[in-house]
């Protein structure tokens, strides 16, 4: 497990996470089932960079105060989806792993605001937090009606 020793190691990764997203929902728009789907997807690639814009931000404006021994505790592992999309994954397959993702993201999200004393990251990152549990509402209505409903 890779050890997070700075503020700008976290913010890097959850940027790298950021961007990892942008590439998963543009390859889940190709395969989409649906024009309805496709611009879903497509809507949560410029979610992504939002957040990415938002989190590079957070970085160069160094804001982000969290003492060395809070970095440890972060346990990151634990919010990293470790299942990587690949060319032949089923649509279901691919739902899935999109709301794994996006849990993942909103336990990251949560966890890092409980580590910050600044009160105006702490609600950009809860606002982060609320988006990705948006996103996985929506996969999961899209699970329901269309992969449900076809069994």
């Amino acid at each position: 497990m890779k050890e997070f020793k700075t503020i700008d190691d976290i913010l890097d990764f959850a940027i790298d996470m950021e961007q990892k997203s942008i590439d998963f929902y543009k390859d889940l728009s190709n395969r989409a089932k649906s024009s309805e789907m496709k611009e879903t997807f497509l809507s949560f690639v410029e979610e992504e960079i939002k957040h990415k814009a938002k989190l590079t931000k957070v970085k160069e404006e160094k804001i982000f105060t969290l003492g060395e021994e809070k970095v440890r505790e972060l346990n990151i592992s634990e919010y990293v989806e470790r299942t990587e999309p690949s060319p032949d994954m089923s649509y279901q397959d691919a739902l899935i792993l999109a709301m794994k993702r996006e849990k993942a993201a909103f336990r990251l999200y949560t966890k890092l605001a409980s580590q910050t004393s600044n009160p105006e990251l702490e609600n950009l990152l809860l606002s982060l937090a609320q988006e990705e549990s948006k996103h996985k509402l929506m996969f999961e209505i899209e699970y329901d009606e269309v992969i449900l409903r076809e069994n």
